[in-house]
């Protein structure tokens, strides 16, 4: 049995291997979306094109300029005269802020009161915004210590004082990566198996294959285990570039990565041969691989945190094993999870994965006979 199933993963590594477009679809696609995620997509904002419309001389205001000029999140962009050109700079889109000193922001300062300093944003990007407003903020609050430190006024009674666990600089990249990984294996994996048992019956190989000496359950172990070692190489390598390349720090144990892993790829390889079970062609299985993974992924907590979604559709999450696998990454890479508090995501995938298995084996004889 066993030198079966060899020959039949053999038959199968070749296939995939010899077609160029399963060669361009494992390796080509992962490496593309890796460095475009990876450089590309991020909550930081650099360079944001600001406006100042400056109506005090005094040298507070001047200060405070220089301070937004200083940074290296913001780019000046024009200096206003009057008010009247405000509007027209956020309408075209010039600028996405516009930072406005009056004309008594260094006099009241000087006086003690409170200076009043607007700042107008473009908010037809609503999350840019508040991000953008936030780095106003941090701006402002130095500048606030600075004028107290340099004239020894007390600083408020009460203050916030902001830390960040588990990401102390706030990168988003440490946050998106380690989602990455699921997200490519998750393509990868699915895609090899959906295709498996559809190029089969496609290249009308397919009767051949079952006037073998091979078992049902044979030819089904055979098909999954090229998808699974493929998986874990893949996850292997995207790991490495997330490690090595990018810096993302990877606090936890390897065991533990690689059990949640192991586990992601049982279900994912599961779900893969459920759909190439059904599916009659390849164009038919590669559609099925893509109809599960778009809602998979958009339900995973990948972009949008699961809290946030209707009770409805959180119910339907945890019937989506990379919901609990991005728990895994992000806990394993970010906060070091050990294993035993890892064990309420660990065994949803692994029921997840041996349900999706039985499902595709009783498709699979169904389909044979």
């Amino acid at each position: 049995m066993f030198r079966r199933i060899l020959a039949l993963m053999a038959k199968e590594f070749l296939a995939l291997l010899k077609d160029k477009r399963s060669r361009f679809v494992l390796i080509v696609p992962p490496l593309v979306q890796l460095l475009v995620f990876g450089y590309a997509a991020t909550f930081d904002l650099k360079h944001v094109p600001y406006a100042l419309f400056n109506e005090d001389a005094g040298y507070a205001a001047r200060d405070l300029a220089a301070a937004l000029r200083g940074s290296p999140s913001f780019t000046e962009v024009a200096q206003l005269s009057h008010s009247g050109e405000i509007a027209p700079l956020i309408d075209r889109k010039d600028a996405l802020m516009v930072v406005r000193i009056g004309p008594r922001f260094s006099a009241d300062l000087l006086s003690g009161r409170t200076a009043p300093l607007q700042v107008i944003v473009d908010g037809r990007n609503s999350n840019t915004a508040l991000l953008v407003v936030n780095y106003v903020r941090v701006i402002v609050d130095q500048f606030n210590r600075d004028w107290a430190d340099a004239h020894g006024t007390p600083l408020p009674p009460a203050y916030i004082e902001t830390r960040a666990w588990f990401n102390p600089n706030l990168e988003s990249r440490w946050f998106f990566l380690p989602g990455i990984v699921g997200l490519l294996t998750l393509l990868v994996t699915l895609l090899v198996t959906s295709l498996s048992v559809a190029r089969e019956r496609e290249q009308g190989t397919f009767d051949q294959l079952l006037v073998t000496p091979m078992r049902p359950i044979e030819i089904l172990i055979g098909k999954a285990l090229p998808g699974f070692i493929i998986g874990v190489v893949e996850a292997s390598l995207i790991i490495a570039a997330t490690v090595f390349w990018f810096g993302v720090p990877l606090l936890g144990s390897l065991l533990t990565l690689y059990t949640g892993v192991l586990l992601f790829l049982l279900s994912a390889v599961g779900v893969g041969l459920m759909i190439s079970s059904l599916a009659v062609t390849q164009q038919q299985g590669m559609l099925g691989a893509f109809f599960f993974m778009v809602p998979a992924i958009i339900l995973s907590g990948f972009a949008t945190p699961i809290a946030n979604m209707p009770w409805l559709i959180q119910q339907l999450t945890l019937l989506n094993p990379m919901r609990y696998f991005l728990v895994v990454l992000r806990g394993v890479f970010l906060e070091g999870t050990p294993f035993p508090l890892l064990i309420p995501q660990f065994w949803p995938m692994a029921a997840i994965g041996l349900a999706a298995l039985a499902t595709a084996a009783w498709l699979f004889r169904h389909r044979m006979y």
